[in-house]
């Protein structure tokens, strides 16, 4: 609430002490002559003449009051003629956004009435004011750059979802985000507008004509001769799409952009105005004139140099001044009008803050001599015009603006009473002060002056972040070379003014975590860490509710402030404590995880839910940590789970109930992150369908019921953090594997752990996003090289393809001109090196956390889930993001790193203390991403040898009853390289098509580790139940996959054959594709098999040897006549080349079972091909023609039947001799002649068997075995698949307890 003035029912504090002429003697006011000339000096009246002495009134501090006053109501008669001013115009003196009935859609607005999110398709809403004469203006400050239309309407437009303002008539508007003016039809105007612009709205209704300005610039006029008259009268209004958000300024505060001849819709307080300024000269002379008793004058002073060093003329002159001055300081247009220009005008002289103590002195002041409310309403409204003014500033060369504004930031937050004020009260309440933190992307970098900051541009002729052979980079040329350094100068010089502001931001955290100003309370750094706590849980738990969220834009920055701040603290504290960890060291000591110290809200631990976990390990807890869990506080979160409807609802209900938060405008005390520019008060949810929503907010109660032994975000004290003697604050209950050593101090250890929350939050996403502008140099540059071709081969005769092509390269180059300006400023504030060091200790920092947590067995179930999250994607941005700019293999420790993160790969994508399916998944696509690369495969090798063979071991576990395609993926990247023909990137047939981004983890090259092959080798070697339990898996796996792919493809035959148009499902098509490249995956898993270890399949006197052989001769045989049967499915589908079935083709199936083959008849040892011919001729599905196929032979009949039909080419291994070795191709021929010996030689020798003497279970085979004890028969091959899953006989249903061979009697 702001103050009324002398007014108010608060009371004010009496100053009057010294007016008794007794008392001066003693007080050592001076004498009444000099006091007499020192107050008319500082007193002046309005026209700045002083009259001469002799006319002059004696003033005394009895009659100062009275003068005061008369000199106060000076030129203010003019009040008279406000209501003149106001004529045209109709509606309340306080113009907000009619919250009441002007509105359509769904909205959120702020309590004050003056910034609103769009929360559904297209939402309207109008002022309470309108205007039907004169000229007038408003402003509208843009929080999101998105689908917004902004202007004017009257009462009778009536807007819908899909309708808003400018899509009727009498409607009009400007929207940035197309770059186009609406009214009822369309077309291009002005410029595209960004998050943190400033858009003037202007209607001159004697004219006709309504205008627009972006930041200032006018966009020329919009719209003229509109409808005026009788019963029009034009509305502001907007019509916002979902979670755009805006603030108005009708004249509440100053305008940013006043424009001659236009007055705001509200009026500016002229009276208050008038006064606050004589107020603030009186105060700037009291700084002025200094009082001289020994001589008896009055004397200049060094104003920035001034102190109040206790002087009693002077505290009751000021605290005269401050009697008017104080209520007036409470409104918000006087504020940032007065204050805190005045403020502003005493850093403007330069040099650092700390050189001008005079702001200290003046907050000083105001604590004296204002109203605690007063002071507390004063530093509000000054904080929240300094964050308006910083976040919507424009981008200039020297960042001026932005510099000007941080400087008072941290000049007022010196002071510490008003920063602990601040702090507890306004800074992550009231404001979003994370804007503080942030550098904005200029949209457009012609106004940002980036122009004349970087004149020359320059872009690379590589076009690929990596995966690129080096032949094709090219030498660049001398003027290539002259450009591009030209270019780096110019990012330097971006660099060095973007530093000076990022240093200012890390001041003012280091002011916040300031924890020796222990005068008058807590010290500042705790009351930030229950801050920052509670900031963090608002952006964990209301990840849907993007009112709440912090944009993660603003969160990138924050991140990389606080980093370099904590860095800061950590290594001042290791300086003074030579006993603990530098920063370099740093880690999260397990003991958070469990202790209830930090409070991690409802995310996920490792083990799943911690009300779980502290039931199933409360014995592990007391034993290895000392703490024991209270009874009643387990009871206490199985009834929190239950109590849905408790009063104080928890965010984690709030973020169940989404409609109920947002109808009570959210529990939470600040949300709006995406709505008013600075306020962060709760909203009002507006709904066309339910006005009755709109209830008064209820009184903030607790956020969460607290269990019995974890203490609330803000009611911990230091003692709880930082601990005293006898207990460990943070660090209660240290496991026995920790070492008993200081880290640091432990709120800097919480702090760590939020960095590495915020990061998981949204500073992920938001590095991968901005890559994108990367990716758009890139895409232009080829589309500008290409043209350049054309050009010069374009013919001379062509005039008209030249110019157009001409046309396509100037557009391209200032493309390219505008994006690589752009991309130097992000590659600044975003990917400079320091930013990537800053990640680079991130991952190290959870690397070490997630050690040390892994030693404390399993306690380890305690860690929150995002420091594993964290380790892989902070890795990932630093290889994939950062990249193109600055190189990974730079930096210290890097070999080491990446093998300790192999390390926990390797060791925790089975760990069974990890529940989660998400975590578990995540691990393991990173683990198949790591030995994608050679760098990073080589890391996994270097790694403790155990713990390469329990990796092994965990990756040859039955497929069944888990996620296999990764491991199977995984195992296939440790092969390729090494099958038959299988040292391709890319596949053959898809060389001539668009190439896909080169860096991803498919594309890479071949890189095969024959150490993990040989580990696997001597596994299924050794364990003899794990080879056949494995392979099965594997052989059950394919066979479902090729199954499936098989249906599929019929399918998209069928539909493709039929007359109508019949358009297959795009996810048909992929999963069709997904299955077939699992069977070339599972196929080559096979193929590494049968080559490490072929005594598996040929080494009969292993009991299930022989079947597996069966098993796999039979698959191989089914696929083979699938895809090489003549004119037959496989092969139609195929010719068809559908979008989504590239990867699709004959070659990549028939070297995989070709590699098979080959290593089971060719590269083994005589019993072995012996065992495997015969198997493979004894399955009914053999067919010659099938492998005859693989080198281009056909049947005779085959070529007849094909001769009249087309002269297709045949498939033929022979056709790949890029992919395929001449010693390849000659072990295929090989292993056709012996199979077509072999083939000839069974049929002559076979007897006709009669049907009697088939196995009646698959009428392949004849009887071999028979069942004991109800005497059944059937083939081995039979029996032996049944007993692996079932103990039942196939027709009686006893149970089987053992088989015998069986031979027919000769006599029969």
């Amino acid at each position: 609430m702001t103050s009324r003035g002398a007014g108010t029912a608060f009371s004010r504090k009496n100053y009057r002490l010294s007016t008794e002429p007794e008392k001066s003697k003693v007080t050592g006011i001076v004498n009444s002559r000099l006091l007499n000339d020192y107050l008319h000096r500082v007193f002046t009246s309005a026209d700045g003449n002083q009259p001469a002495a002799a006319y002059r009134k004696h003033l005394t501090f009895q009659n100062l009051q009275e003068h005061l006053e008369r000199l106060l109501a000076e030129e203010n008669g003019s009040e008279d003629s406000r209501d003149q001013v106001a004529e045209g115009r109709l509606g309340p003196s306080t113009v907000v956004l009619d919250h009441t009935s002007g509105f359509e859609g769904l909205l959120l607005v702020d309590d004050d009435l003056l910034g609103v999110i769009g929360h559904s398709n297209f939402g309207s809403i109008r002022a309470t004011t309108c205007v039907y004469k004169g000229k007038w203006i408003y402003e509208v400050l843009i929080s999101s750059q998105g689908l917004m239309q902004i202007g004017w309407c009257t009462l009778n437009c009536r807007f819908n979802q899909e309708e808003g303002v400018g899509d009727t008539p009498d409607s009009y508007a400007y929207d940035g985000n197309r770059v186009r003016k609406w009214n009822v039809t369309t077309t291009n105007y002005g410029k595209s507008w960004a998050a943190g612009d400033i858009v003037s709205c202007l209607i001159d209704l004697d004219e006709g004509t309504i205008a627009f300005c972006l930041n200032g610039i006018s966009l020329g006029t919009a719209f003229d001769n509109i409808t005026r008259g009788a019963g029009m009268a034009y509305f502001p209004a907007i019509s916002l799409s979902f979670k755009e958000s805006v603030a108005f300024n009708f004249g509440s505060r100053p305008l940013r952009y006043p424009v001659e001849g236009y007055q705001p819709l509200q009026d500016p307080p002229v009276a208050d105005l008038v006064k606050a300024r004589k107020l603030l000269g009186y105060l700037k002379n009291v700084i002025h004139i200094g009082i001289d008793v020994t001589e008896g004058k009055l004397v200049e002073k060094d104003t920035s140099m001034w102190q109040l060093q206790g002087e009693p003329t002077v505290l009751i002159t000021l605290a005269h001044i401050f009697n008017y001055f104080s209520p007036l300081m409470c409104k918000v247009y006087l504020v940032e009008d007065v204050l805190m220009t005045f403020l502003l005008s005493i850093l403007e002289r330069g040099g650092a803050v700390e050189a001008h103590p005079l702001i200290q002195q003046l907050l000083d002041l105001m604590w004296l001599l204002m109203e605690e409310y007063e002071v507390h309403e004063c530093l509000k409204q000054l904080l929240m015009s300094l964050l308006r003014a910083y976040r919507f500033s424009p981008i200039i060369p020297d960042l001026g603006l932005q510099i000007h504004y941080l400087r008072l930031t941290i000049a007022v937050l010196k002071h510490e009473k008003s920063r602990k004020y601040l702090l507890s009260n306004v800074l992550f309440d009231v404001l979003r002060s994370v804007v503080f933190f942030y550098i904005k992307s200029p949209l457009r970098v012609e106004e940002a002056g980036l122009q004349e900051l970087i004149p020359t541009t320059w872009w690379p002729n590589r076009f690929t972040k990596e995966g690129k052979e080096s032949k094709e980079v090219k030498e660049e040329s001398a003027e290539e070379r002259l450009r591009r350094r030209a270019y780096e100068r110019g990012c330097q010089r971006l660099k060095k003014r973007i530093e000076v502001v990022e240093g200012l931001q890390v001041q003012i955290l280091k002011l916040l975590l300031n924890n020796k100003d222990r005068g008058g309370g807590e010290a500042s750094r705790y009351i930030f860490l229950n801050k920052f706590r509670k900031f963090l849980q608002e952006n964990a738990s209301n990840r849907g509710n993007l009112a709440v969220l912090c944009p993660p834009e603003y969160m990138v920055c924050f991140l990389h402030r606080l980093i370099a701040a904590l860095r800061y603290f950590w290594d001042g504290h290791k300086a003074k404590t030579p006993a603990a960890l530098s920063s370099e060291e740093a880690y999260v000591p397990p003991q958070l995880f469990y202790n209830g110290k930090v409070d991690y809200f409802d995310l996920q631990r490792l083990g799943g839910l911690l009300s779980h976990l502290k039931k199933t390990l409360k014995d592990d807890l007391a034993a290895k940590a000392n703490i024991l869990i209270d009874p009643a506080e387990l009871q206490a979160v199985t009834m929190d789970d239950l109590d849905e409807d408790e009063e104080s609802a928890t965010s984690a209900a709030q973020s169940q109930r989404p409609s109920a938060a947002l109808a009570i405008g959210g529990a939470l005390a600040r949300p709006a992150w995406l709505s008013s520019p600075t306020l962060g008060r709760a909203n009002r949810f507006l709904s066309t369908a339910a006005v009755s929503l709109m209830n008064p907010r209820r009184p903030l109660g607790a956020l969460e019921k607290i269990k019995v032994l974890t203490l609330r975000a803000e009611q911990r004290t230091r003692e709880d953090i930082e601990g005293t003697h006898g207990n460990d604050g943070l660090l209660l209950g240290r496991p026995p594997e920790e070492p008993d050593q200081p880290i640091t101090e432990n709120s800097l250890l919480e702090v760590l752990d939020g960095i590495v929350m915020m990061y998981n939050l949204s500073v992920h996403q938001q590095l991968g996003k901005m890559v994108g502008v990367s990716d758009d140099v890139n895409e232009y540059a080829m589309a500008l090289k290409d043209t350049e071709e054309k050009i010069s081969r374009c013919p001379k005769r062509r005039r008209d393809i030249h110019e157009e092509l001409l046309k396509s390269q100037k557009v391209f180059s200032e493309k390219l001109n505008h994006l690589s300006r752009r991309l130097a400023w992000i590659n600044v504030t975003i990917y400079s090196k320091e930013k990537m060091q800053d990640i680079y200790w991130l991952l190290r920092v959870c690397i070490r956390t997630i050690e040390h947590g892994d030693r404390t067995g399993s306690l380890f179930a305690f860690m929150p889930e995002f420091y594993l999250s964290v380790a892989m994607n902070s890795y990932s941005a630093l290889k994939n993001y950062f990249s193109p700019v600055n190189s990974m293999e730079e930096l210290p420790g890097y070999e080491e790193t990446l093998m300790r993160l192999a390390a926990i790969l390797a060791k925790h994508f089975a760990d069974s203390r990890i529940v989660g399916t998400d975590i578990r998944d995540s691990l393991m696509q990173a683990l198949a991403s790591y030995v994608c690369y050679p760098h990073s495969l080589r890391a996994v090798e270097r790694i403790p040898e155990e713990q390469r063979i329990s990796m092994m071991k965990n990756l040859l576990a039955p497929y069944e009853q888990r996620p296999w395609a990764q491991t199977n993926w995984i195992l296939v990247r440790l092969w390729r390289g090494c099958g038959f023909g299988y040292r391709y990137t890319r596949l053959p047939h898809l060389l001539k098509t668009k190439p896909e981004d080169a860096s991803l983890p498919s594309l890479q090259k071949p890189c095969p580790s024959t150490l993990l092959q040989r580990h696997m080798a001597d596994l299924l070697r050794s364990d003899r139940d794990l080879a056949p339990s494995f392979l099965n898996s594997v052989l059950n796996q394919l066979n479902w996959a090729f199954s499936e792919f098989i249906g599929m493809i019929q399918e998209i035959q069928q539909a493709a054959e039929r007359l109508e148009r019949n358009f297959v499902d795009s996810r048909q098509l992929k999963v069709c594709a997904t299955c077939f490249d699992l069977s070339v995956s599972l196929l080559r898993v096979l193929e590494m098999t049968v080559t490490l270890a072929p005594e598996i399949f040929l080494d009969w006197n292993r009991p299930s040897s022989e079947l597996l052989l069966r098993r796999l001769a039979q698959l191989l045989n089914q696929v083979l006549n699938r895809v090489t049967a003549e004119r037959n499915l496989f092969d139609r589908v195929v010719n068809l080349r559908l979008p989504g079935l590239e990867s699709v083709d004959h070659y990549p199936i028939l070297v995989a079972v070709t590699g098979i083959l080959v290593r089971l008849l060719v590269d083994t040892d005589v019993q072995g091909t012996e065992r495997a011919t015969a198997v493979l001729l004894a399955d009914p599905c053999f067919q010659l023609r099938s492998i005859q196929y693989l080198l281009g032979h056909a049947e005779p009949s085959a070529l007849a039947a094909a001769a009249p039909a087309t002269d297709k080419r045949h498939f033929s291994l022979h056709t790949y001799t890029e992919y395929i070795s001449t010693e390849e191709l000659t072990k295929v021929e090989k292993m056709l002649n012996h199979l077509s010996e072999e083939s000839k030689q069974a049929a002559a020798t076979t007897l006709p068997t009669s049907e009697e003497d088939l196995c009646p279970i698959c009428y392949a085979h004849p009887i071999s075995a028979i069942f004991r004890p109800c005497s059944h028969k059937s083939c081995k091959a039979c029996i032996n698949q049944h007993l692996m899953n079932n103990k039942d006989c196939f027709f009686c249903k006893a149970t089987i307890t053992g088989v015998d061979d069986f031979t027919k009697p000769a006599s029969s």
